[in-house]
Order: C-alpha cells, then sequence, then structure tokens
C-alpha cells in the first residue's frame, strides 16, 4: 500500500511544483512581449487602421484611397521596385561570398583562417555613417580610385556614387558579418566524418558541397535570406547617402513623404505596404525555424 500511495503524493508534489514555476516562467516572458505588443504590435496596429480610414461629415468612414493612390503612383512603385531589386541582389551577393568564408573557416585548420575571421567580422564595429563616408571618399568622383586610376595614365572608373550600386556595396558590407555568422552557425551540424566519408568513395568537392553540405544547411540559408531581407527594407542610412534620389528606397522615401511633403498618411501606407511584404519573409523564417526544430527532434 505504501508503494502505490506514494506516486499520488510524488505526482501532486510535482504538480505543485509546476505550479509554483509557472508564474516565475509568465514574468520572465511578460517583459519582451509587453515590448513587441507595445512597440511592434500596437504601432502598425495604428498604421493600418489610420491607412483604411477618412475622417468625413458622418465621422470615420473606411477607405482605400491611400492604398490605391500608393499602387497606381509610377513614382511610388519604381521606389518599391528599387527597393526590392536591391534587397534582392544583396542578398545573392552576401549568400555567394558567405558561404565560400564559412565553408574555409569552418573546415580549414591554419592561422590564416583566425585572421580571415577577423577580417570578416569587422565591419560589425564601423558605424553605418562612417563606412558610407568612407565609400564616398574611396569610389565618389575624384576619390582614392580615381586618383590612383588618373596617376598611372588609366581613365576613371563610373562612379557607383548616387546610382543603386552604391547601397548595394555599402549594404553588402555592412550585413556581411551577421550572414556569416549565421551560416557558420548552421555549417556546425555538418561533421567532418561526413565529408571524409565522401572522399573516401571518390566524391569531389562540388559534389559534397552540393549533394552533403547545402542539404544539412538549407534551413540555416533560408533564415539568413530572411534575417538579411528584414534588415534591407528597413535600412535608411545608407541609402539616404549612397543612393540616387529618384528612384530611391522605400527608407528615404518614407523619411521625404513625411517630412518634405508633409503627408503622413502616405508615409503610413509605405510603411504598411513595407511591412506588409516583411512580413511575408518573415513568415519564411518562422517556417524555417519549425521545420529545422523538428528535423532536429526526429
Amino acid at each position: 500500500m505504501s508503494r502505490v500511495d506514494a506516486t499520488p503524493i510524488g505526482a501532486d508534489a510535482a504538480s505543485r511544483g509546476a505550479g509554483g514555476r509557472r508564474p516565475v516562467g509568465l514574468l520572465l516572458v511578460a517583459a519582451p512581449v509587453a515590448l513587441v505588443l507595445g512597440l511592434i504590435i500596437w504601432p502598425v496596429a495604428l498604421s493600418v487602421f489610420d491607412t483604411l480610414t477618412v475622417r468625413g461629415p458622418q465621422g470615420l468612414q473606411c477607405s482605400l484611397e491611400a492604398y490605391r493612390f500608393f499602387f497606381t503612383d509610377d513614382f511610388s512603385l519604381r521606389n518599391l521596385w528599387l527597393t526590392i531589386r536591391v534587397a534582392a541582389i544583396c542578398t545573392v551577393l552576401l549568400l555567394v561570398i558567405s558561404l565560400p568564408i564559412a565553408l574555409y573557416l569552418r573546415f580549414a585548420e591554419t592561422r590564416l583562417a583566425g585572421y580571415i575571421q577577423a577580417l570578416a567580422l569587422f565591419p560589425l564595429f564601423v558605424p553605418s555613417i562612417l563606412l558610407a563616408y568612407a565609400l564616398i571618399r574611396t569610389l565618389g568622383p575624384n576619390g582614392t580610385v580615381d586618383t590612383l586610376l588618373v596617376a598611372v595614365g588609366l581613365p576613371k572608373i563610373p562612379t557607383p556614387y548616387l546610382t543603386p550600386w552604391g547601397p548595394i556595396i555599402g549594404l553588402v558590407w555592412d550585413n556581411l558579418p551577421l550572414t556569416l555568422l549565421i551560416v557558420l552557425a548552421g555549417l556546425a551540424n555538418v561533421s567532418r566524418a561526413s565529408i571524409e566519408a565522401a572522399r573516401d568513395v571518390g566524391a569531389g568537392p562540388l559534389t559534397i558541397l552540393w549533394h552533403i553540405i547545402l542539404p544539412r544547411i538549407r534551413g540555416t540559408l533560408l533564415i539568413a535570406a530572411s534575417f538579411v531581407i528584414l534588415g534591407l527594407f528597413s535600412a535608411f542610412t545608407l541609402p539616404y547617402l549612397l543612393g540616387p534620389a529618384a528612384p530611391e528606397m522605400m527608407g528615404p522615401f518614407m523619411r521625404r513623404t513625411i517630412i518634405e511633403v508633409d503627408d503622413p498618411v502616405q508615409a503610413r501606407t509605405q510603411a504598411v505596404v513595407t511591412f506588409a511584404l516583411c512580413a511575408v519573409f518573415a513568415l519564411f523564417y518562422v517556417r524555417s525555424v519549425a521545420r529545422t526544430r523538428r528535423e532536429q527532434a526526429s
């Protein structure tokens, strides 16, 4: 009987312990949840409400006029398309650049790997505004590159400054460390034993990359791409200082609309459209994380 009675007593004690820990867990998540609700969800909800309503003689009325203007305005659409194009080019370049570096850092055992990693992570410590002015002084008209070319008798190169390639160069440099760290974290799941086993049966580097490494880090690459795209859509300093004035990326476009044009409703509309696009990529990120957890659990 003592053994039979001990089970309910132990279960009751465990349930009391879990019940005692539950308020502590709720308190731990309360602060970040409150910040997300207060700083993200609530402002987004207000912006959506403001862009979908107009104040008329009979009070607030539902209206799609703000979105109708945005999607019929050629200048707004060109700015949106430029932002999407710059984000796509930067994402591809970042993955193409960071993957070989990450592969070398993951599997190399030389002292040079430490120096390469330090050099690749160096942009983390450079503020965006300093990077922008450094690129202007280096690649801008009569900059360092032009001066060196003229000194050796070569013609000047077309400057990327104030063209779409200006922010592309700056954003790739600025986002390389984060992309590299994410890809490196994914490569930690690729064991050296599997690479050596593939080499023993005659697999070449491209075969190993395509059939062993890439399938195991596919979710990591999607996560890296999602993070990069979300950051690129919210970029302001580099597109504002390095990019063209017309068309312009959505960050400078929203700033000019609300400050120079004094049209807060259209600025909110632009923000909502940008947020909707980012939400699509955020959904890819959440699904990738959930899929990775299911694969690890199985």
